[in-house]
């Protein structure tokens, strides 16, 4: 067969274009069967987590206050001005803070404990957070992020990944058994 004749035959077939488009379908198509897969179900997602994202403002350096946080003699301090011992009827057991990056702490008599996940002295502070009424295994991430705000420090705090209804009770926790005694030691 000549070549007029391959030409022939080629202008039968489809355009460049069309064949581009062709190509891209199938190629689309064949993406699409497995995302939707790995999509699952609408149960599979939520949208509806909740979170908590709190400031305060204290009259103290940033390392004052990571200090606070990572030491187990002035944590305890921090929970003897809370009064929360008292009031939940927890043990009144010493804090204990690693202060290594991937280290365990027990706070409030152990009701609260969890793992660093991040250390950046006097910037930052990530940890694995969980309390005892938890079900085993459910860790939530607590960030204590440190901002120098004139002679003071704004302490930028973000709480996700808790149990579904918490986030009122978590709340209300932080500002009377974090901020409110860390003000008073500190002052």
């Amino acid at each position: 067969m000549s070549n007029l004749g391959n030409l022939e035959m080629l202008g039968n077939g489809p355009t460049r274009r069309q064949a581009i488009v062709g190509v891209a379908i199938a190629f689309g198509g064949l993406a699409l069967g497995p995302t939707e897969a790995w999509a699952g179900s609408a149960e599979e997602i939520s949208r509806t987590a909740e979170s908590i994202h709190q400031e305060a403002t204290l009259k103290a350096s940033r390392t004052r206050i990571y200090e606070a946080l990572l030491g187990a003699k002035q944590f305890d301090k921090v929970i003897q001005y809370s009064g929360v011992i008292q009031t939940m009827h927890l043990p009144d057991k010493p804090a204990e803070i690693s202060r290594e990056v991937g280290g365990a702490f027990a706070l409030f008599g152990g009701y609260i404990t969890g793992r660093h996940v991040e250390l950046v002295p006097d910037v930052r502070i990530v940890q694995a957070w969980r309390t005892g009424d938890w079900a085993p295994g459910i860790y939530s991430i607590a960030k204590f992020e440190l901002v120098e705000q004139g002679s003071g420090t704004k302490i930028v705090f973000d709480h996700t990944g808790f149990p579904k209804g918490e986030a009122e009770v978590l709340a209300s926790g932080w500002k009377a058994h974090y901020w409110e005694p860390l003000a008073k030691l500190l002052s």
